[in-house]
C-alpha cells in the first residue's frame, strides 16, 4: 500500500485542496482519487481565483455568458458552482461506498460576508440549492456572526464546512453550534443520517505567526514550529471529549455523523520545518486532512506511513498543553495571535473573491 493509502487506513480522509475545470475535463482529479487515495475536495476564494486567472479552460463558458450579457458575479457564480457540481459527480461513488461520510466537496459563501449572519444563511441555502447535489458541503466561517449561521444550515438539512477556525475557544463555540443545527434538524423530524459536517482548523498559519513573533523578542529557542499542531492536537482532545457525552449520544441514536476535525493549511510555510509535519503529526481515526497537490505528493513519495494503523495525536494532550504554557511565558498570547489570523484569513479571501471578480469582469468585456 502507498503511503497515502496507509494514512487513509489509519483513519484519516485524505482531501484534495484544489479544483480546477482543467483537473475535471482532463481526468485528473477521477485519477488522483485512485492514485492518492483522495476521498473529497475543498474549494476556496483563492483556489478559484487561480483556477480561472491560470487558465484558457473557461475561455467558451465566459464568451457566452458575455453574450447574454452577464455581470461578473453572475459568472463567478455560474462557474464555480459548474467546477463544484461536476466534482460532486465525480466523487459520487465514493460518497455512496463510504455512506456519505466522504465523497464530499466543499464551496464557500463569499466571503464579504464573514460578518453577516443573515447573508451568510440566504447564500448558503442559494449555493446549496444551485450545485443541487446531496454530497455537497457549503464552507462557513467560524466568525462569531458565522456560528448562527452554521446552526441555520444545518437544521435546514444543508450539510456544512466550517472553514477559517484558528482558536481552542472558538472551535468549542463551532462544536456547539454544530450540535444545536442537529437537534433542530431531528425536530423538524429531518433525517440526519446523511447530513455531515468537518471543522477545519488551520494549522500551519499558526506557526507562521507564533514564530515570526517568538523571532521578533529573541525567544525563540525550542519554542518555533509547536504551536500549530498542539493547537490541533488539543482541538481533537475537545472533539473526542464531545462524543463521550450525552448530548452527542441522544444525536447518534437518531443516525447523527460526527463533526470531524479537519486539519486545513496543511502545506508547510517554513522550509525549514519537514513538508509533511503537519500531516506526520496530527493522524488519528475520524479526521480530515485537506492538502494542497504538493503536499499530497510529498507525503505520498516520503511521509512517515506505518502499516497496521498508527496515531500520534493520541497521548500528547499533557505535551500539547506543557508547549502553551512555555509559549505564554514566553510573551505569546495565542488568544490575541488567533484574532489576529481570523481577521487575516478573511481579509485574504476577501481580496481573492475581489480579484476573482476583477479576473471575470476583464475576460467579460
Amino acid at each position: 500500500m502507498s503511503a497515502l493509502h496507509l494514512l487513509s487506513a489509519a483513519g484519516v480522509s485524505v482531501w484534495l485542496d484544489d479544483l480546477s475545470r482543467e483537473r475535471i475535463e482532463s481526468g485528473s482529479l477521477e485519477e488522483d482519487i485512485h492514485a492518492l487515495s483522495i476521498v473529497g475536495v475543498t474549494t476556496n476564494p483563492s483556489i478559484f481565483q487561480a483556477a480561472v486567472s491560470g487558465s484558457s479552460q473557461y475561455d467558451y463558458l465566459l464568451s457566452t455568458m458575455a453574450a447574454r450579457g452577464a455581470s461578473a458575479e453572475e459568472a463567478v457564480r455560474e462557474l464555480t458552482t459548474a467546477d463544484v457540481r461536476d466534482a460532486c459527480d465525480i466523487l459520487h461513488h465514493v460518497y455512496q461506498h463510504s455512506h456519505g461520510v466522504d465523497g464530499r466537496v466543499s464551496i464557500e459563501v463569499d466571503p464579504r460576508l464573514a460578518h453577516d449572519s443573515i447573508g451568510t444563511i440566504e447564500q448558503a441555502r442559494a449555493l446549496w440549492d444551485e450545485v443541487g447535489r446531496e454530497n455537497l458541503m457549503i464552507k462557513i466561517p467560524a466568525t462569531v456572526e458565522g456560528l448562527p449561521a452554521i446552526t441555520t444550515a444545518l437544521t435546514e438539512g444543508i450539510s456544512v464546512n466550517v472553514t477559517l477556525i484558528f482558536s481552542l475557544a472558538r472551535y468549542r463555540a463551532v462544536v456547539d453550534a454544530f450540535l444545536s443545527g442537529l437537534e433542530g434538524a431531528v425536530a423538524a423530524g429531518r433525517d440526519v443520517s446523511r447530513l455531515g459536517s468537518v471543522a477545519s482548523f488551520f494549522v500551519s498559519r499558526v506557526d507562521t505567526e507564533v514564530d515570526t513573533r517568538l523571532r521578533a523578542t529573541g525567544q525563540d529557542s525550542g519554542l518555533c514550529g509547536i504551536a500549530a499542531i498542539a493547537n490541533a492536537r488539543l482541538a481533537y482532545e475537545h472533539h473526542e471529549h464531545v462524543l463521550t457525552t450525552q448530548r452527542w449520544a441522544t444525536l447518534a441514536a437518531h443516525g447523527a455523523r460526527p463533526q470531524r476535525p479537519l486539519w486545513a493549511s496543511t502545506s508547510v510555510k517554513d522550509p525549514a520545518y519537514p513538508d509533511t509535519m503537519y500531516v506526520d503529526e496530527l493522524v488519528a481515526p475520524g479526521v480530515v486532512n485537506t492538502m494542497p497537490e504538493a503536499t499530497l505528493r510529498a507525503f505520498q513519495d516520503h511521509g512517515e506511513a506505518h502499516e497496521g494503523g498508527w496515531n500520534t495525536i493520541e497521548g500528547t494532550y499533557h505535551e500539547a498543553q506543557s508547549a502553551f504554557s512555555h509559549l505564554e511565558k514566553a510573551g505569546i498570547d495565542m488568544a490575541d495571535v488567533t484574532a489576529q489570523l481570523e481577521r487575516e484569513g478573511v481579509e485574504k479571501f476577501i481580496a481573492s473573491w475581489e480579484d476573482l471578480l476583477a479576473t471575470v469582469g476583464k475576460a467579460l468585456a
